[in-house]
């Protein structure tokens, strides 16, 4: 059980960190010092050094959660509208990160490989919203786990 609490843990510190990181302070200064020849290729290869580890998280979350859920409160009969909750938001979140990554991301790479940054400037604006809704999740999703427990379940 410590195993998987602590892959659960780490893996929703990294996403989410590394969400509240890009866009508190990444994200401003990219854009009040770089232009978007310079500031689009800062963002794809940020993407692409982060994403490997969002996929990570992708697996680890849900799995670890299931291991959680299954080994200690043998099933979801057993546990709190919190983890429900839990659930709910971290599938939408998964579902957020899968459409940034397959298609704003990708189309993004390609308008840079071409030369153009007003096309992977759009992307990247949609790309920002996303983040921004799944960061808004994912701290929810965090108040809730931490907290929840206490008071979401009333009996």
């Amino acid at each position: 059980m410590p195993l998987a609490i602590t892959l659960h843990v780490l893996s929703a510190v990294i996403w989410v960190g590394g969400m509240f990181f890009a866009y508190t302070a990444l994200r401003p200064v990219a854009a009040s010092l770089l232009e978007p020849p310079l500031r689009l290729p800062l963002w794809s290869k940020t993407f692409a050094r982060f994403f490997p580890w969002v996929w990570a998280a992708v697996v680890l979350l849900p799995a670890s959660g299931y291991w959680i859920i299954f080994s200690t409160f043998e099933g979801m009969d057993n546990v709190g509208l919190h983890v429900d909750i839990m659930q709910f938001i971290g599938f939408g979140m998964i579902g957020i990160y899968l459409y940034v990554f397959f298609l704003p991301y990708q189309r993004m790479n390609r308008s840079i490989a071409v030369g153009d940054f007003s096309s992977a400037g759009k992307q990247l604006a949609v790309i920002r919203r996303l983040i921004g809704t799944n960061l808004i999740l994912g701290l929810v999703t965090i108040t809730v786990a931490t907290g929840g427990a206490y008071w979401l379940n009333v009996d």
